[in-house]
């Protein structure tokens, strides 16, 4: 299969699907990132520029998709903090979807606003969940949407799966626990947002902990629809 992995920001993909994309890789399917930020604003250093920290946090994410075995990264370079479910956000995703034709699509759930009683999902995070599903219905697959792409040689594409991270609704878990050690691998490339990775790893493996079936695994959940037709 193909799987399209469409984010905000670099670090989330490994944040959100880190070790299922690593247990697709393994399974010999082909995965690709699109991202629609370089995460400019991605730090509290004042002595930081935007321009720079793109260039760093660019940097760390081909790094970290090297490590999960993801080959193409995919920046669509809107401004970081600023996404907007918009009509040009919405062109450019089904552009990139009609252009990789993938089976599966990977974004975060729109509906999250309040993450767990813990925090408030970002604005980006949201923004690019509601831009993604909107380009995957209809307007990927249904040439009366944006015909200029069909001038482009893009002829529509329906996706079969969608699976939503950072959700609240949860109906699928993807047993990670022999590749958790990758997915902590690919985080730790992105030195510029985590400051201590074994504090991480031991909030991750807490956080990710579940039992099924009678048996602790480590699990990344998501909210898995099959869309008809």
């Amino acid at each position: 299969m193909r799987i399209l992995v469409v984010m905000a920001h670099p670090d989330d993909p490994e944040f959100a699907a880190g070790g299922t994309i690593a247990r697709w890789v393994r399974e010999g399917h082909e995965v690709i990132y699109c991202l629609a930020t370089r995460g400019e604003k991605g730090s509290d250093d004042p002595t930081m520029t935007p321009e720079r920290l793109a260039a760093i946090r660019e940097h760390e994410q081909r790094q970290a998709a090297a490590v999960l075995g993801v080959r193409e990264v995919i920046f669509l370079n809107y401004t970081d903090g600023s996404l907007e479910p918009n009509l040009n956000l919405r062109r450019d995703i089904v552009r990139v979807i009609r252009r990789y034709r993938p089976d599966i699509v990977v974004t975060m759930d729109p509906q999250t606003l309040i993450r767990g009683n813990r925090y408030i999902n970002h604005n980006d995070h949201r923004a690019i969940g509601l831009a993604t599903l909107d380009a995957i219905f209809p307007a990927a697959g249904n040439p009366m949407y944006f015909p200029e792409l069909l001038q482009e040689g893009l002829e529509p594409h329906r996706v079969r799966e969608v699976y939503l991270s950072t959700t609240e609704y949860a109906n699928h878990w993807v047993d990670i626990t022999d590749v958790f050690a990758l997915k902590m691998a690919a985080l730790q490339c992105h030195a510029s947002q985590i400051r201590d990775p074994m504090a991480l790893e031991q909030r991750l493996r807490e956080r990710l902990r579940h039992l099924i079936n009678g048996r602790e695994i480590l699990a990344e959940s998501f909210r898995h629809i099959i869309l008809e037709g």
